[in-house]
């Protein structure tokens, strides 16, 4: 059996930046077994795998310890695929998946998700988040996620893990996500995730859906442009909308291959 296989670098328009992610188109679905392997062994953050399914796609996401609920920069990269090898020719791509119907519309180089609105609540700190962080935060808010507010972008920056001790949260599916008020953006971000072979990953589009509506309202502002701060960094422009947030951003292809498996 013979599967195309791409990797495409989502929320930037530059090579080796952004988020990773690799993509499999299929004709069937395969046994979740097979699809962990797959994932494995392409050693990214996520894989994303897609069916056609009445007037869109049946999504879903694998990391290689888990299947996703949600995850951005992999369905940026399957809308990318589509579009730009696949030459799907209409501006809007529906994906069938486990949070429901999503919407990806394209607009030249640049491609919108249309994602639920996940607001963030007052919570407390996990004694394991605690004792990780070097920093500690000067507001816990929960979603999800954990959102942890930082004063300023510095800090961010600064902001180390020890793993030893931030492995013992468990968060499954979620993670951790330090903010701040950027320098240069409206907003900047870190996100890490305990017990996962990548701790910190580049650019988290799901992230955003707890980070746009909670800066949208400390900014008094519906649009904005974020910044992930990690190694590879990554851009993502923000849209405020009721229970839904819009985030955009550009792709790379990497690579493109065929998958070969047995029978």
């Amino acid at each position: 059996m013979e599967l195309a296989l791409y990797q495409i670098d989502s929320f930037t328009d530059e090579l080796f930046s952004g988020n990773p992610a690799c993509v499999v188109i299929l004709e069937e679905w395969l046994p979740d077994e097979i699809l962990f392997k797959i994932t494995q062994e392409n050693a990214v953050a996520e894989t994303a795998f897609f069916l056609p399914q009445g007037d869109g796609f049946h999504l879903r996401w694998f990391t290689p310890e888990t299947e996703m609920d949600l995850c951005g920069h992999a369905t940026l990269a399957a809308a990318f695929v589509l579009k730009r090898c696949q030459n799907y020719p209409a501006d809007k791509i529906i994906f069938y998946t486990q949070s429901d119907t999503l919407v990806v519309t394209v607009e030249e180089d640049l491609f919108w998700l249309d994602f639920p609105s996940r607001l963030p609540v007052p919570s407390s700190l996990p004694w394991q988040i605690a004792e990780a962080l070097n920093i500690k935060p000067i507001e816990v808010l929960k979603s999800r996620d954990y959102v942890l507010v930082y004063e300023n972008e510095e800090t961010i920056r600064n902001i180390r893990v020890d793993r030893q001790l931030f492995d013992r949260l468990n968060l499954d599916p979620g993670g951790v996500i330090v903010t701040a008020k950027g320098a240069e953006h409206d907003f900047v971000s870190r996100f890490f995730t305990p017990q996962a072979s990548i701790l910190e990953d580049p650019v988290t589009g799901s992230a955003h859906c707890s980070l746009i509506p909670y800066w949208a309202g400390q900014l008094n502002t519906q649009e904005m442009i974020a910044r992930q701060l990690s190694e590879r960094t990554g851009t993502l422009l923000c849209k405020n909308s009721a229970e839904r947030v819009l985030i955009g951003g550009k792709a790379r292809l990497y690579s493109k291959g065929v998958l070969v498996l047995p029978g």
